[in-house]
């Protein structure tokens, strides 16, 4: 049997083909997956907090500097109301109309008191000399007022009763309003209660209310249990959550705001329909929530956010710290009016802290022009030292 050739071959003559090589398993760059996932993370950190200064805008391409929400189409607006859309209206005609200029620009004092005013000497020596240049309103809710001072005689309004807590306490201070208004040459409007008194003398408070032309209405967005806790879903759609405001009764505002408070009859229906004390266990009171509220929906830019009355809260109570005889002294009311921070805490746990400067036309000033509260104990005190710390 004749044997192929092929199968005579030597080993060494065979050629021996190489098993294929095994590829190890391919190696992922992990420094590829991190840097993926650091600007992924980067993207989303501009989504949520968009970078808004210039070295921030240099690191990231422009779009990134522009939140993702605007490359969606935005959200349709919510459709107002009838009601909403003619109070915007009326309120946008008053805003824009042009300013009166009397010859004699008055301040109206309005006290809100339930009886007499026992610091009437004390305001007396405060405003006489300048009666072209004030007029005074007293609404008594509870019993009618004895007047110590000639300035106070015959200023009396028709008043009704007035409960703590209350749309009562609203209603004493539109009709206040609506009294002052009557006289064209009141163009700034103060609230005053029965406790407060004047930090400064009468030239000092006319310059700063007249030569300024925002109001000074309390507001701040307190998220506590007694700020937004108060909300009610009833407020809805004209008051929503996002624009719930609280801040102090006694403001000071210019004639503008005035008549929008009097033109208002949608947004205090609201409040005084579904803000008011035991409310599905929750106590929410219109004088501490209705302005505040009001503005910053109408006219965020037209109020200084802070009151021009002094009122000490640190004692951490339901009602402020009230002064006796003894505690009225120099240190304490020139401690008052070198004050220029509004300071406000927030009702929760966190006990936040926001403190701004008192801005008067851009410039940093003293905050407050008046204070509360004393007791009538305080009057001899307090007219010993007013010639002294009212210098400025």
């Amino acid at each position: 049997m004749k044997i192929p050739k092929a199968w005579r071959l030597g080993i060494s003559e065979v050629q021996i083909m190489p098993l294929p090589r095994q590829r190890p398993p391919t190696r992922r760059p992990i420094w590829i997956i991190v840097l993926v996932s650091l600007v992924c993370v980067s993207l989303i950190g501009a989504y949520v907090h968009p970078p808004r200064r210039y070295a921030a805008c240099y690191l990231f391409a422009s779009s990134v500097c522009r939140p993702f929400k605007q490359w969606i189409p935005p959200a349709p607006a919510r459709v107002r109301t009838d009601e909403e859309i003619a109070a915007r209206v009326v309120f946008r005609g008053i805003l824009n109309a042009p300013s009166l200029h009397p010859k004699n620009p008055k301040i109206a004092f309005m006290f809100l008191t339930p009886g007499s005013l026992p610091f009437e000497k004390l305001w007396e020596k405060f405003l006489l000399g300048h009666e072209e240049r004030f007029s005074i309103y007293v609404h008594a809710s509870r019993e009618k007022s004895e007047h110590m001072s000639p300035l106070f005689v015959n200023r009396d309004i028709h008043s009704n009763k007035v409960a703590w807590g209350q749309i009562s306490m609203v209603d004493a201070e539109k009709r206040l309003l609506a009294n002052a208004l009557l006289d064209p040459d009141n163009q700034h409007f103060v609230l005053l209660s029965d406790s407060c008194v004047p930090l400064h003398n009468f030239d000092y408070v006319y310059n700063y209310l007249m030569d300024t032309n925002v109001s000074f209405i309390d507001c701040f967005d307190d998220p506590g249990p007694h700020g937004t806790g108060r909300y009610s879903d009833h407020l809805r759609p004209e008051v929503e959550k996002k624009d719930f405001r609280k801040g102090a009764q006694w403001f000071s505002m210019k004639r503008q705001h005035a008549l929008i408070v009097l033109a208002d009859s949608l947004y205090y229906g609201k409040f005084k329909n579904f803000c008011k004390p035991d409310v599905k266990g929750r106590n929410c009171y219109a004088d501490e929530h209705y302005l505040p509220t009001l503005f910053h929906m109408v006219d965020p830019n037209g109020i200084a956010n802070w009151s021009v009355t002094h009122v000490d809260w640190s004692e951490g109570k339901w009602h402020p710290k009230a002064y006796r005889a003894q505690d009225v002294t120099f240190e304490l009311l020139k401690n008052i009016t070198s004050i220029d921070e509004s300071t406000h805490v927030s009702s929760n746990k966190k006990k936040v802290v926001q403190q701004r400067p008192c801005l008067w036309n851009g410039m940093k000033r003293p905050c407050y022009l008046f204070a509360r509260k004393f007791y009538p104990e305080a009057l001899d005190n307090l007219m010993q030292h007013f010639s002294s710390y009212t210098t400025i």
